[in-house]
């Protein structure tokens, strides 16, 4: 059974950082590619950021270009999220997630097969 556990949310100030982890269980970590999502109250869930397997390829949302950075961990089975100059439209509860497709890149909620809990982001103004 695959299981993801993020942790690292909280409250940060406007121009704050914050780093999530996302520690997954119950498969070969490094052959799937990983992602972040994130949905806010009251909006659909979005995508953040995605990195292929063997950390070859990484991809963002336009919203999160440039501030946030995806790596990954694979012998610790830990997949990150550094977020800089965080923005108060950044708070959303922020959910790991990846896919039984050992050779996509993942860009969409469509291709999900595994979510993480969640963990809460909120950036005060």
């Amino acid at each position: 059974q695959v299981q993801l556990v993020e942790s690292g949310g909280g409250l940060v100030q406007d121009g704050g950082s914050l780093r999530l982890s996302c520690t997954v269980s119950g498969r070969t970590f490094s052959e799937y590619p990983m992602g972040w999502f994130r949905q806010a109250p009251g909006k659909d869930r979005e995508f953040v950021a995605a990195i292929s397997r063997s950390d070859a390829t990484k991809t963002y949302a336009g919203s999160v270009k440039g501030r946030f950075t995806i790596s990954r961990d694979d012998a610790k089975n830990t997949v990150y999220l550094q977020m800089d100059d965080l923005r108060p439209d950044d708070t959303a509860v922020y959910y790991c997630a990846t896919t039984r497709n050992r050779y996509v890149l993942i860009t969409s909620y469509r291709q999900i097969d595994y979510w993480g809990q969640g963990t809460q982001v909120t950036v005060s103004s």
